[in-house]
């Protein structure tokens, strides 16, 4: 089978980090997370223990390093050499996503850096605007995504199983105001592609969502 590029948007808690590291890892491929790499600035920024201002979060970009690495069926992010897989997905850090992907500079930077990896092929990268901006020439596009109900009770079991004290009314407001902002945005929106296959993965089991999109890549 040809070594694809695949690219795979959709909105917030729709899945598309889950069922993609798993699909990548079954075709053997690169798993490119393009979320965790905006979460990467988020994190940083909030190092600084200041007030985030859209001022403060150019400033942090600017020499910032953010690096992913697919090692033992998992991938490491790292931010100026620093291993953050684990301190990127905290709520504060969610929360602020959404500020940080809207600034022109932040999202041109990372582009760079996500179409220099694609280059290789074998690629399977997930976000918000992968078939629209960052790689509209891609093998395979599909864009995940489910009701907001279901990505809100989804997102809310998984911070809670990490022990996280989340409310579900919390979390789903939370979902809607960052879908409101990522559709918004005027830079590069979350939209679907013209010629991406949609996926609804309301009331889907995550393997049954890796092999729709195993079969779509085939």
């Amino acid at each position: 089978m040809k070594r694809l590029v695949v690219a795979i948007d959709g909105p917030a808690g729709a899945g598309k980090s889950t069922v993609a590291r798993i699909a990548a890892e079954k075709l053997g491929y690169t798993y490119i997370d393009t979320g965790a790499m905006y979460r990467g600035v988020a994190w940083k920024a909030l190092q600084q223990k200041q007030e985030i201002t859209d001022a403060l979060i150019l400033d942090v970009v600017r020499d910032i390093d953010v690096d992913l690495h697919y090692e033992g069926g998992a991938t490491t992010v790292t931010v100026d050499g620093t291993d953050v897989s684990k301190a990127i997905r905290t709520p504060k850090v969610s929360h602020l996503v959404s500020q940080v992907a809207k600034l022109g500079p932040v999202r041109e930077k990372m582009v760079a850096l996500q179409r220099k990896m694609a280059e290789r092929g074998s690629v399977l990268m997930d976000g918000r605007d992968i078939a629209t901006n960052v790689l509209p020439h891609a093998d395979v596009k599909i864009y995940l995504t489910a009701s907001i109900e279901e990505r809100a009770r989804r997102r809310c079991k998984e911070l809670q199983e990490k022990g996280h004290a989340v409310r579900l009314s919390d979390i789903r407001a939370d979902i809607a105001a960052r879908d409101k902002a990522d559709m918004e945005r005027e830079i590069s929106p979350l939209v679907q592609a013209d010629d991406a296959m949609r996926l609804d993965t309301t009331g889907m089991s995550i393997n049954e969502v890796v092999e729709k999109i195993l079969e779509m890549c085939r």
